[in-house]
């Protein structure tokens, strides 16, 4: 998603100053404890939007349910695209104009009263002060006459969110665009690429997602013996589709997104090169009814199992690491019927395998 740059020039202040006015305003307020819902920066005493005393900053609360993180962290699916990340930072609704007016208005005075604050930085914090007051728009986009008031609780203001899980600090504070006007109802301006839409929060969700650990089951459970094939298999009753949904819900502005991971595969990695797998691959496909493998069965000790493992040697006074790692494929549906295809994601848990030698007794 990339992120539109103004390259006009007002009164000999240069783009680059005026994007530091724009970061300066929204992006550099301290974050906020959040509650367990709560992504991206948080503050104020409403759902809408806060401040504080040294800077303003979007509080857009996005709501999480479902198969998600408690503590608002990242969660445990790893895509397999390794070009696919969540979105860095986004646009969402923050303040009416009365409310905005009372946090940006306090928050310029404060920045044009800041001992030093002269030259290009302090041209372009004035630069910004006539942007709401006196509908001069210097950001490519119309400006403010007394921020908008005559249209109070017709929309809101947008603003740049950060995304708190993102660890590339370029990256998170890179929505500097200077908050702007959207009308209930209304999607925002084309050019506000980054805007939230519900592809936006599909991904958050996915970003948030938690998958259950999913332990397969083994015969023998954790102790073999060497060249005794070791069968694994998931039921279809520990092994089924989960969804985590992240929804936007201000006034005038509704929207959310349910992200689906359904299991497709299993992959073996046995933990040593001394070992082989079936198949041969170690990618064990789901089967019609849903389930992994076939559970292991009385008499079939010295069959080929359909998923499974045969070490070759025996792990000695330790163990080896079977890892198993579940393959979901990622769907997501959203609001207006909007839906589509996400990477996969995998997930995978290590089990302690002790394989010992077979012992022969001599008579």
């Amino acid at each position: 998603m990339p992120v539109n740059r103004s390259r006009r020039t007002v009164l000999g202040t240069s783009t680059a100053a005026l994007a530091l006015a724009a970061s300066a305003l929204i992006l550099t307020a301290p974050n906020a404890s959040a509650e367990p819902v709560d992504f991206g920066k948080g503050g104020g005493t409403d759902q809408q939007g806060g401040g504080d005393k040294q800077g303003i900053y979007a509080a857009a609360r996005i709501n999480y349910s479902g198969a998600v993180t408690k503590d608002g962290s990242t969660g445990n699916v790893t895509s397999s695209d390794v070009n696919w990340t969540p979105p860095p930072c986004w646009y969402a609704p923050y303040l009416g104009a009365k409310d905005f007016k009372k946090e940006m208005s306090k928050h310029i005075e404060g920045q044009l009263n800041t001992p030093g604050m002269t030259g290009t930085a302090g041209a372009a914090i004035g630069e910004t002060k006539r942007h709401y007051e006196d509908e001069f728009g210097w950001t490519g986009a119309p400006g403010y006459k007394d921020y908008n008031l005559e249209n109070d609780g017709k929309g809101m203001f947008w603003a740049g969110v950060e995304n708190p899980n993102e660890p590339d600090y370029l990256k998170r504070s890179s929505c500097t665009d200077l908050p702007f006007w959207v009308e209930n109802g209304d999607a925002p301006p084309p050019r506000y690429e980054e805007a939230i839409t519900p592809e936006i929060l599909a991904a958050l969700a996915y970003q948030h997602m938690e998958l259950p650990d999913t332990e397969v089951t083994l015969a023998p459970e954790t102790n073999t013996k060497v060249n005794l094939p070791t069968w694994a298999w998931l039921d279809k009753a520990v092994f089924d589709e989960v969804q985590a949904t992240a929804a936007l819900n201000v006034p005038g502005f509704n929207i959310q997104a349910t992200t689906t991971a359904k299991p497709v595969s299993l992959k073996l990695e046995p933990g040593t090169e001394d070992a082989e797998t079936y198949p041969a691959s170690g990618e064990c496909t789901i089967n019609a009814d849903d389930s992994i493998g076939e559970p292991y069965a009385k008499g079939k000790a010295n069959e080929t199992p359909p998923c499974g493992v045969k070490y070759l040697r025996s792990s000695g006074n330790g163990t080896y690491k079977l890892q198993a790692t579940i393959t979901w494929e990622i769907t997501w549906t959203g609001t207006g019927g909007a839906g589509d295809d996400l990477p996969n994601g995998t997930f995978g848990n290590d089990q302690d395998i002790t394989v010992q030698e077979i012992q022969a007794v001599n008579r």
